[in-house]
C-alpha cells in the first residue's frame, strides 16, 4: 500500500499550511519558508516583544548511520 500526499492538489495550500501535520512532519513548501532577511526581521519583533517568537525550528543534518 502507498500513500501519496501531493500538496498541489490541496484545497487550503498557503492558507492552512501552519497546522497542517504534513507541515509539521516535512517542512513548508518552499514558497512558504522565510528568508535570512524575513528570519531577522522577525527575530527583532519578537526580542521586543511585538509578536510571539517562532516555534518551527529546521531539524538540522545529523551524521550519516548505517544499520548493522
Amino acid at each position: 500500500m502507498t500513500l501519496r500526499i501531493d500538496c498541489d492538489t490541496c484545497e487550503v495550500r498557503g492558507l492552512a499550511c501552519h497546522d497542517c501535520v504534513v507541515t509539521v512532519l516535512l517542512g513548508p513548501p518552499p514558497e512558504l519558508a522565510f528568508d535570512d532577511d524575513e528570519c531577522r526581521a522577525l527575530d527583532v519583533l519578537a526580542e521586543s516583544g511585538l509578536v510571539p517568537p517562532l516555534r518551527m525550528v529546521t531539524p538540522l543534518a545529523g551524521p550519516e548511520v548505517e544499520s548493522a
